[in-house]
């Protein structure tokens, strides 16, 4: 690890960087007495981030946040110098996600013509954009460990983070984990000594963190590069295997506990984080790891981020809204029922500024994606139905006709850009 400034005062990004949009800012990291710490032209930065592929970054800055990361970069030079001028005038800095190919997804680190290739395309996107201000760092490949036997990709990501230090002295360069572990830390100080620090993608886990360190003897620098809500993989299943997700007050109670208990106290290694996920995704679920609707509104998460970037929550703040439940009954019971069966549902909603709230309800097909680390998925189809609604968060409805496992969403809106979600898997019998 390359180890060479101090820590002081945390002061805004603008009066960082030169106004010069050719000149780079000058990012380190250096170790002190009291751990490490990130610069950026010498003064510290302590990143406050997120996830954000085509999100709002107006919004991230409006909300605290002083940067974001991506997953991959190119060589569309209009639309990626666009994205970092964008960051720029937002006062943002982007820490640059460089796609590197997966053994997950067929490729071969044995075949030294590909991994040259590879390394060829790499060092063509740093040098399009390795002069602009608001890049903060590199981020070599997203959990390449993920699915992955061949210890020879840490070898090429050591080659690359080596040709990214030649062509490029002023950023740090990183790579980013699934999990954590003593074979897997092994194998980077090993096989990839030449990057500056990694980054940690831990979810419900996250808890876990600090016993991780001590495990795996990590005693160098890390961001956390992903971390949000309990993921879908180590959630309650239904008997049929649906996972049950939070709904998004509870996941927002989660970002606070995580954030202070886990992120916000290590400040001997940690560089800070980037929160999941700036923006929507559909990942089993339409509203799984988004912190936004699709619709464009803010959730609970969003205003905690806020809170926990800032110490000051909005003045409009998303409702609130509490689990689902069909005629009673919660998600974890498993309910089965009968092709066209009445049901009523029934959720809570409280607005904090009195705003008029709104429900809205829907039916889809339950997601058969078996897809991991992120890769695409297909929205699940929409079913048709008929519900009465009271108003109040109630609606009576008919099962599908057609048996097979959906789930039921709601989304609660205040008319100020604000809402709050939840949703119920459930299953649908075959007729006797």
């Amino acid at each position: 690890m390359r180890n060479i400034l101090l820590w002081c005062c945390l002061v805004p990004l603008m009066a960082l960087a030169s106004d010069d949009p050719a000149i780079p800012a000058h990012v380190q990291i250096s170790e002190g007495p009291d751990g490490y710490r990130l610069t950026v032209d010498g003064h510290p930065f302590l990143i406050r981030g997120a996830g954000l592929a085509d999100g709002n970054q107006e919004a991230l800055a409006a909300r605290g946040g002083n940067s974001f990361r991506t997953w991959s970069t190119g060589t569309d030079r209009a639309r990626v110098v666009g994205m970092l001028d964008r960051a720029r005038r937002n006062g943002l800095m982007v820490a640059m996600g460089i796609e590197v190919a997966r053994e997950r997804h067929g490729f071969d680190y044995g075949d030294s013509a590909a991994v040259e290739r590879q390394w060829k395309r790499v060092r063509e996107e740093v040098r399009l954009y390795r002069n602009h201000p608001a890049v903060l760092m590199w981020v070599v490949g997203n959990e390449l460990n993920l699915e992955s036997r061949d210890p020879r990709v840490w070898n090429a990501v050591n080659d690359l983070a080596v040709m990214i230090h030649r062509e490029d002295p002023h950023h740090p360069v990183m790579t980013t984990l699934a999990g954590f572990d003593p074979d897997l830390m092994e194998l980077i100080r090993t096989r990839a000594p030449a990057l500056d620090l990694v980054g940690i993608q831990l979810y419900g886990d996250i808890v876990d963190l600090p016993a991780k360190l001590e495990r795996s003897r990590w005693t160098g620098p890390y961001v956390v590069t992903e971390w949000g809500p309990t993921g879908h993989w180590e959630s309650p299943q239904t008997d049929w295997g649906a996972p049950i997700e939070g709904d998004a007050s509870r996941k927002a109670a989660w970002l606070q506990e995580r954030y202070q208990r886990v992120i916000a106290r290590d400040t001997r290694q940690g560089l800070g984080s980037y929160v999941f996920l700036w923006g929507d995704k559909q990942e089993r679920t339409p509203t799984w790891y988004g912190l936004f609707l699709a619709s464009g509104e803010s959730t609970p998460g969003v205003d905690t981020m806020q809170y926990l970037w800032t110490g000051q929550w909005p003045r409009n703040r998303a409702p609130s809204i509490t689990p689902i439940a069909i005629d009673g009954k919660q998600a974890e019971s498993s309910l089965v029922l009968l092709p066209g069966q009445r049901v009523t549902a029934r959720t809570t909603s409280e607005d904090p500024d009195a705003d008029r709230l709104t429900f809205r309800w829907r039916i889809r097909e339950e997601s058969r994606a078996t897809t991991v680390g992120g890769d695409a998925e297909a929205v699940p189809p929409a079913v048709a139905f008929k519900g009465e609604e009271d108003g109040r968060g109630g609606i009576s409805f008919q099962a599908p006709v057609v048996a097979g496992n959906y789930r039921l969403f709601v989304e609660v809106h205040d008319g100020r850009g604000h809402a709050a979600y939840a949703n119920f898997p459930f299953r649908v019998a075959a007729s006797q």
